[in-house]
């Protein structure tokens, strides 16, 4: 029914003005206070179907009033009603008529009353609105609904018909599979047609991108997949994705296959300077009324990127980001990143959720889960951002605001040292942030043109950081840093933190929604950590597909006269620099060093120039624009010469392709662990204490993955040939062998 009532019934502007909505508990506890108003025979949550033609339509009304033969559709808000957008009303009222109409059907009835009851959660109030309605009128009402929708129902079939039929006869792109890509291909083929979930781990070369996407296609039509959603870390991962099906359409001509990228708004939008709504940008003035016909011809075009989009959107004079959000709903494949589907607010999960899609979900470079994840479902409020905040906020908000002030004043008081964990949020400041954002929320519910970035800021943290704390556990940690300089500064630049460790908790729902999902990149070892982390579903397999590279391409030397530990590095730099000098002239060409920091990088490579002022050198900056970066990468040529200096785990560490003589050896001064610091080693002890492995999983795991995707920037192809040198005693040790890539020589010292 709500399908049927947005495709058909929704007109007008859109409107993304902040306009604060109950949440779901508040619309519940509405629904059941209108509920508890009315007499015992009231009747609620009636389940009703319909049909016309090949249309099958099923809902749940709120309430029917059998008395008074009333059928209500009960709405919640807050602020002032009269400020509703008109097409919200109409809406509403389709929604409401919709429901009459089937209940006109099911008790045959010859008429009925239709009530929109509009319950304010803040006031308590209810605004009745009621209408009489013959029987045929509703449905005359809900046929001409169904004749609009029809031909998109019809449409919407024989594009799936089509689709399966296409898919089901798909052929590979070339003659044949490269080494370990049909082992790879097979195992996520079988995972959707048996619903299970696996990782995989897959060095570059085998074509991991095409290995995963054309066997999901594949599936679609027998495994009966709505969906299939590739989400990546990074626009460059998209583009890979996007290839991947370009070069499938292309060896199956007439495919009509759907595939759509998601972009951000800020990357989308054509009017940075306007606001979201039709009293400001022209793109969202009528942007309802032209949907339909932007929606019909950009699903036309099966491949919609960002280009495709853009045109399609102005054309119709539509909003290019709010177009690509309703194609995800008539998509077959959706391109984006990794928060589409599993941040708080996901598109796809809720989407997913909502309309019951059974959906395949796969995740490139899956190693970047962990940090991402952790950053999603963390959230800071900085005291000196607090009280800079309290200079603009309008006289009504300054009482509780103050109150929230003296209860995060008391805390920073009563701690006295520059860092500190919490067993949990104290209750005193949870409760007096819980009240800010209330009051704020109805400031905002009353004044919806406010727009003070720094009040508005500081809301939406403490919304983000409310809505943790209500799931705040083992998984997380609160703590508290101060700036230990003056007494002053001491508390002002207080910073509270709901700091995600483990993010399992808040994944594993939406891994459990999806019929199956398929982690994959070349860094997923142990397994069992990334289980752990993540909270896969139990039935998860592990696969390590076989490498396409020979150990006779690389060499892998170990420095062992090296110690890159923070107490002895500064005894490194020397011999970094003669052992970077010595390979270079054994072999000139284009060379990446690799160290752990910028600080660190700044020293070696000044060191380098000044003994060794003939070999060329770059350097990778501490800010660089997406122009500077490529500007680095493409100075590696086929015929350039000379040592680029980089930070692991940075913008060159993974995701850069440099085949041939572009890049013939790395030099990785550091095992690449995480820092040494109070957060870190809170985070081991959390770790410790469920895990049982504390150093491994903070420190070890992490830093060595990044360690083998930036020597994996070495052998890109079969073709390729180059040196890795491992500077650093450490990697001589067992433990550290292990987690080395099993295709690699045995190391030389």
């Amino acid at each position: 029914m709500r399908t049927l009532c947005e495709l058909t019934a929704k007109t007008g502007s859109l409107d993304q003005r902040f306009t604060p909505a109950p949440t779901a508990i508040e619309g519940m506890l509405g629904h059941l206070a209108v509920a508890y108003r009315r007499e015992h025979y009231y009747q609620t949550e009636i389940t009703l179907t319909g049909e016309y033609q090949n249309i099958f339509v099923r809902g749940r009304a709120d309430g029917y009033d059998p008395e008074l033969n009333q059928l209500e559709e009960v709405k919640t808000y807050k602020g002032h009603l009269d400020r509703m957008p008109e097409n919200h009303r109409l809406l509403h009222w389709a929604q409401a008529k919709v429901y009459a109409h089937l209940m006109c059907l099911e008790n045959e009835l010859p008429s009925i009353n239709v009530a929109l009851v509009y319950y304010n959660v803040t006031s308590k109030e209810e605004t009745l609105l009621v209408e009489e309605y013959s029987a045929a009128t509703l449905q005359a009402f809900f046929e001409s609904l169904c004749r609009k929708l029809l031909v998109w129902a019809e449409q919407e079939l024989a594009h799936r018909a089509s689709r399966n039929h296409e898919l089901s006869g798909l052929n590979f792109p070339y003659p044949e599979f490269r080494t370990g890509q049909r082992v790879l291909a097979e195992s996520v083929y079988k995972s959707a047609m048996k619903q299970r979930h696996q990782l995989i781990q897959a060095t570059t070369g085998i074509g991991k991108t095409l290995g995963t996407i054309f066997p999901l296609l594949k599936a679609m039509p027998e495994a009966k997949l709505d969906k299939v959603f590739f989400l990546t870390a990074k626009s460059s991962g998209r583009e890979l994705g996007l290839n991947a099906i370009r070069t499938v359409q292309k060896a199956n001509p007439g495919l009509t296959i759907r595939t759509l990228e998601l972009t951000s708004r800020e990357k989308s939008c054509e009017h940075p300077d306007k606001s979201c709504h039709g009293e400001s940008c022209p793109l969202a003035n009528g942007f309802y009324d032209r949907l339909p016909n932007a929606r019909n011809e950009a699903l036309k075009q099966t491949m919609m990127d960002k280009p495709t989009i853009r045109k399609v959107a102005l054309k119709h004079h539509v909003c290019p980001y709010y177009l690509s959000q309703d194609l995800a709903n008539w998509s077959d494949v959706v391109v984006g990143d990794y928060n589409y589907y599993f941040d708080l607010h996901a598109l796809l999960y809720a989407g997913t959720v909502l309309n019951e899609w059974k959906v395949s979900v796969l995740v490139d470079e899956a190693h970047n889960m962990i940090e991402r994840s952790r950053k999603m479902y963390s959230a800071e409020l900085n005291y000196g951002a607090f009280n800079e905040m309290l200079a603009h906020v309008p006289k009504s908000l300054r009482g509780v605001l103050e109150k929230l002030n003296v209860s995060w004043a008391v805390l920073n008081r009563s701690q006295t040292v520059r860092y500190e964990v919490y067993p949990n949020i104290p209750e005193e400041f949870e409760d007096a942030l819980q009240r800010v954002i209330s009051k704020i929320t109805d400031y905002l519910a009353e004044y919806p043109t406010f727009n003070d970035a720094k009040v508005l800021n500081f809301y939406f943290d403490a919304l983000q950081f409310s809505t943790l704390a209500e799931s705040f556990g083992d998984h997380s940690l609160f703590d508290i840093t101060k700036t230990e300089t003056s007494v002053g500064l001491f508390q002002q630049d207080a910073t509270l933190c709901i700091r995600n460790v483990i993010p399992a908790k808040h994944l594993t729902p939406r891994f459990q929604a999806a019929n199956s999902n398929t982690l994959f990149s070349a860094t997923l070892s142990p397994s069992s950590f990334f289980n752990d982390m993540l909270g896969l579903p139990e039935n998860t397999s592990f696969l390590d597909v076989e490498s396409p590279f020979d150990a006779s391409q690389l060499k892998v030397k170990v420095a062992r006269h090296i110690s890159t530990r923070f107490k002895e590095r500064h005894f490194s730099h020397e011999p970094i620099v003669h052992l970077v000098a010595k390979q270079f002239i054994e072999r000139p060409g284009n060379y990446i060093l690799f160290l752990s920091s910028f600080d660190y990088l700044n020293d070696v490579q000044s060191l380098f120039n000044s003994l060794y002022p003939h070999i060329p050198t770059r350097a990778q900056l501490r800010v660089m624009s997406e122009m500077d970066k490529q500007q680095f990468v493409n100075d590696f040529t086929l015929t350039s010469e000379g040592i680029a200096f980089a930070v692991l785990g940075g913008s060159f560490g993974e995701a850069i392709d440099l085949t041939g003589d572009r890049l013939i050896g790395a030099f990785i001064a550091t095992l690449g662990l995480p820092q040494l610091n109070d957060v870190n080693e809170q985070m081991r002890l959390r770790m410790e204490k469920i895990f049982g492995l504390g150093y491994e999983y903070t420190y070890l795991y992490p830093g060595l993955q990044k360690v083998v995707q930036a020597a994996g920037r070495v052998i890109r192809t079969t073709n390729d040939s180059g040196v890795i040198h491992l500077m650093d005693d450490r990697y001589n040790q067992s433990k550290i062998k292990k987690l080395l890539p099993k295709w690699w020589p045995s190391p030389d010292h």
